[in-house]
This record gives C-alpha cells, sequence and structure tokens, in this order.
C-alpha cells in the first residue's frame, strides 16, 4: 500500500487511513483483505475522542500500520463477522456503533506500545488540518485557516499540498461533505436545509458542488441509500 510513503502488509497488519488521506494499493497479492469505514463525525460524543487517537496520530505524522499479535486475531475477525451480519440484517445502528468501538479500541491497543509520544506542539498541517476540521462547518477560507496556524497562506497552502496532495480548499470542502452526507443519512432535513447546515447558503451552488464530488445531487444520493427525497 502507498500511503505517505510504501508499505508492504503482513498477515495481521492494519493500516489506518485518516478521513481524506489519499493511498493506494501498489501491488495486489492473492490475500483476503478486510476493510472497515467509518464516518468519523458520526463520533462526535465527549467519550468518543480517545477512539479516534490512532487516526488522530497518523495525521500528525505516525507511521500508519499496526500489527495484530496472533492471539487477538480471533477476536477481531468476529467483531468483523458481528459487524458484516448486524449491516446485512439492518438492526439497531446503536449495535453496529458498539462493534465499531471495539474494534477501533482494539487496533489502538496494539499500537499503544509503539505510539510515539504527541509533539508539545503540533506542525503547521495538522494545525491546519484541526483548525479546518473544527471550523470547517462555518465561514473559512485560506487566509481564515493560515491566520489561526500563524503562517502566510502561501506557505500553508504549498505546506498541506505537499503533505496530503490536497488543497486547503479541498480540505474544507471533504469535512463539509462528510457532514452533509451524515446529515442525509441520519436526519429528516432538506436539502437546502442540509447545505446550510454545512457552510452553504446557496442551495445551487451546494447542489452543484455534492454532484461535482459524487456524481449525482444530495436527493438522488440520499434516496440511493434507502431515505426519502426531501
Amino acid at each position: 500500500m502507498e500511503q505517505r510513503g510504501v508499505w508492504r502488509l503482513a498477515p495481521g497488519d492494519v493500516l489506518i487511513v485518516p478521513s481524506g488521506e489519499p493511498h493506494r494499493h501498489v501491488e495486489r497479492a492473492l490475500v483476503e483483505v478486510w476493510g472497515l469505514g467509518i464516518c468519523a463525525s458520526c463520533f462526535g460524543e465527549p467519550g468518543d475522542r480517545a477512539l479516534l487517537a490512532p487516526f488522530e496520530r497518523v495525521r500528525a505524522g505516525g507511521a500508519p500500520v499496526v500489527h495484530i499479535e496472533v492471539a487477538r486475531r480471533p477476536f477481531l475477525a468476529s467483531l468483523f463477522a458481528e459487524i458484516e451480519r448486524e449491516v446485512a440484517h439492518g438492526r439497531d445502528p446503536s449495535v453496529v456503533r458498539s462493534l465499531v468501538h471495539l474494534v477501533i479500541t482494539e487496533v489502538e491497543r496494539a499500537a499503544a506500545p509503539f505510539a510515539a509520544p504527541e509533539a508539545s506542539a503540533p506542525d503547521v498541517v495538522t494545525a491546519a488540518l484541526r483548525t479546518i476540521e473544527q471550523r470547517c462547518l462555518g465561514p473559512l477560507s485560506l487566509s481564515d485557516v493560515a491566520q489561526a496556524v500563524g503562517r502566510s497562506p502561501a506557505h500553508l497552502t504549498t505546506a498541506v499540498r505537499r503533505a496530503t496532495g490536497r488543497s486547503v480548499g479541498e480540505w474544507i470542502t471533504a469535512h463539509r461533505l462528510a457532514e452533509a452526507r451524515r446529515r442525509l443519512l441520519h436526519t429528516d432535513e432538506q436539502v437546502e436545509i442540509v447545505g446550510e447546515r454545512v457552510g452553504y447558503n446557496d442551495p445551487t451552488h451546494f447542489i452543484r458542488v455534492f454532484r461535482r464530488r459524487h456524481g449525482e445531487t444530495p436527493a438522488a444520493w440520499r434516496a440511493s441509500r434507502g431515505r426519502p427525497h426531501r
């Protein structure tokens, strides 16, 4: 796998991919790979922050690969099997959420002995991404983010693009659309209200941005996932 470098994965390895992080297969082998994608914004409760620590650590520059010991793999496999069953039968989402908690906790415990201590001050890219995550649903521009992290817009543009492969504007859009998807799935808010909640006061502009990224309008995207048009 390639993700800020090339990583050769072995049985029992977990690749941690923060939201929006560019990654790709470099060489495919005849192996079984399991993937679990989560909606980070769905884990917004006060007690959830620690569960997202593995993703924050990787975003801050930590190694993205965690090795699960042989003795713990059957338990982790059972969690994946339970998640698959729960999702397939459309049961209580809170059960899936609890199972995801257990998976992330297992990965975090495996990573803990090797986790580098947190830096005393975050680097400019980490600080910028954190600012975007915290403020993306309101008015936010490149200049605003640059001011928040104490850098010029030009310097920040170069640093973020070099480290992540995305521009500051693309990161803002990615976070806004992630929250839009969450609201489309989990609320009955009308499309224009969803757009307003995630920073787009003009419904037409919101629909245009969403369709450019996902290939369909917000209403069509919601309907294709079993939610009614609104």
